[in-house]
């Protein structure tokens, strides 16, 4: 037997994930534990939480990129541009970003913190691979073409591979500084919100865009012809002249853009007005594009009739449903932590399968992430010991198809319910674990679940998860999404959308399909609320508050009910009602970590 931990640390979303024998036993990012979102710190808790997990010993650690190659990166492209990079070149030798050496001592530290041996093998991966082999290994698929695409790692930006059996193979890859996820993240703080995690409101905003607007036109042919220059095989380059990123310190020269859009920047928190909405359309639109161009190459190289996605760009899924329909691949495969935090699952992968020579288990199906179910549980005892400290009051059942039913019924009436089961996601959606759900045929819950409940722009969209077998009755095509990675369109009832709470401004849906067998308990809630209802869907949210991460324990979801509006919250087999709470409670003792 063979234990690996991967890590992800030092920039944003760390993580830890625990492989044994190629097969994934858990993962975790350490922002569900600090609080702290997006949290770039050595993931010492989520550490902890696996080893918890470990059959045995560990041995050996996967780091999911190359210091040495990040340190040759940011010397050549900081002191290339010279002088105006050498005080970021400063900055970053302060920080330990360009000093191999500090890296490693900062995880041998965090490895003795956590009991182990700070002598454990430490495995390096290059930070593109570690993206390939988070998404191939885990697929179905025996043979797949793979294709990362994010901001930037070590120098790639982008990358295709292929996948046999359990070799993973570079063919071809795009380098710093032409990277279309930063291209996009440029657009993201140009219209007013924040690099590395607004990059999904401006996703949203998109779909606000006007496609026939003669503007949104000629901002995507500005983009086109000043911004970057895409080629038939989807690589691309960037006009420099209009990005700061690879000097440090800002990504794009404001004044230049301003000049090129006839817009000022976005004020963050201002209006969302209509031109902001058809930019983001645009470099939604020139994003899709680049896309499809690289899988239709991707698939030229491999002839594999299978394609694995992973790497930041890779949870736009918009631009993965448009991959799956227009880039000639039979399947397509998305890792559901496709970011950063995912890269902590590929780099304990590409360790076992390729430094070690392990064995790849037999391809699972549906997939090796086990639906995405591999953080922490709600322990034995944690509710007793809420409602002991706190005076809270519950109702404890011992019969779930009761507690279905109560539930499905103050959905029905319009409740708003937080929803804990079992183990937390690992990745940015929740999947029916650590939800917030409401019911999808109510018209006014969007405005009111995104302004009382998320604290969150009013233009953001809510998924909705449904069963799966009762996908074509709301969807067209019904494309099955066990990871909410895929978007389609929603089939028009009588009065418009049957799910109009779940259904975004332009008739889509990012969906969530879901299976009995993968997650037993949302299935049978949602089963119970067709039953009332005839309604096979739920809208559903992550369960957080804006600028705070997923809740993870009983104490988190208590916390994080308390200060919303939320009606009911079920932990287990264990329902609060907020009108059952003691009124003081809500107030400053029980502060949101």
């Amino acid at each position: 037997m063979t234990a690996i931990v991967g890590i992800s640390a030092f920039y944003h979303d760390s993580a830890a994930a625990l492989v044994v024998d190629g097969e994934i036993v858990a993962a975790a990012q350490e922002e569900r534990f600090t609080r702290r979102k997006h949290d770039p710190a050595f993931p010492q808790q989520a550490l902890a939480y696996l080893l918890g997990q470990a059959p045995g010993e560990v041995d050996a650690v996967a780091y999911y990129e190359s210091p040495w190659l990040k340190r040759q990166r940011v010397r050549r492209s900081l002191l290339g541009t010279a002088p105006g990079g050498a005080e970021a070149f400063r900055l970053a030798l302060r920080g330990g970003i360009a000093r191999p050496d500090h890296t490693e001592r900062r995880i041998r530290a965090g490895l003795r913190t956590a009991g182990l041996s700070g002598d454990l093998p430490v495995l390096w991966s290059r930070h593109h691979l570690s993206h390939a082999a988070s998404a191939y290994y885990p697929s179905p698929f025996e043979r797949a073409a793979v294709l990362t695409v994010d901001g930037v790692g070590e120098w790639a930006t982008t990358g295709i591979f292929l996948g046999e059996g359990a070799r993973i193979t570079a063919l071809a890859e795009q380098v710093f500084p032409h990277s279309l996820g930063l291209l996009y993240s440029a657009v993201t703080h140009f219209c007013g919100f924040k690099v590395d995690s607004g990059e999904y409101k401006l996703m949203g905003l998109a779909a606000y865009g006007d496609p026939g607007s003669p503007q949104t036109r000629a901002l995507r042919e500005l983009i086109r012809e000043r911004l970057v220059d895409v080629r038939e095989d989807g690589s691309f380059v960037l006009d420099m002249r209009y990005f700061t990123f690879h000097r440090g310190g800002t990504i794009i020269d404001v004044r230049r853009w301003e000049r090129l859009f006839g817009m000022a920047r976005r004020r963050p928190e201002s209006g969302g007005a209509q031109r902001y909405a058809n930019l983001a359309l645009a470099v939604q639109q020139v994003t899709e594009e680049v896309m499809v161009r690289l899988a239709r190459h991707a698939r030229e190289l491999t002839g594999a009739d299978a394609l694995c996605l992973a790497g930041g760009v890779a949870l736009n899924c918009v631009a993965n449903s448009r991959v799956l329909h227009e880039a000639g691949f039979d399947r397509v495969w998305v890792q559901p932590a496709a970011g950063d935090a995912g890269g902590a699952v590929g780099a304990a992968l590409a360790a076992h399968h390729l430094a070690l020579g392990g064995h790849r288990p037999t391809a699972p199906l549906p997939d090796g992430m086990k639906a995405a179910h591999l953080g922490p549980d709600i322990p034995d005892g944690a509710v007793a010991d809420l409602v002991r400290r706190y005076g809270a009051h519950c109702t404890s059942y011992d019969d779930f198809d009761k507690l279905a039913e109560e539930v499905a019924g103050e959905l029905a009436e319009g409740k708003v319910v937080g929803w804990v089961q079992g183990r937390m996601e690992f990745g940015p959606r929740a999947l029916g674990n650590r939800s917030i759900l409401a019911d999808p045929r109510n018209a006014t819950a969007k405005s009111w679940l995104n302004a009382k409940i998320k604290a969150r722009e009013d233009f953001r969209p809510f998924a909705p998860s449904l069963l799966a077998e009762a996908a074509d009755a709301y969807l067209e095509p019904p494309v099955p999404s066990r990871y909410m990675l895929l978007t389609t369109r929603v089939r028009p009832g009588d009065d418009g959308s049957p799910i109009p709470a779940a259904t975004h401004v332009d008739g889509t849906a990012r969906h969530h399909t879901v299976e009995a067998a993968d997650n037993p308990r949302f299935w049978g809630l949602i089963d119970a609320f067709r039953t009332r209802t005839g309604c096979a869907a739920l809208v559903n949210t992550s369960f957080n508050v804006r600028g705070e991460p997923v809740v993870a324990t009983a104490d988190d979801a208590y916390r994080c009910f308390l200060r919303t509006g939320m009606d009911l919250l079920v932990i287990g087999d264990h329902l609060f009602r907020q009108a059952d709470q003691s009124a003081e409670l809500a107030h400053d003792s029980l502060p949101l970590d």
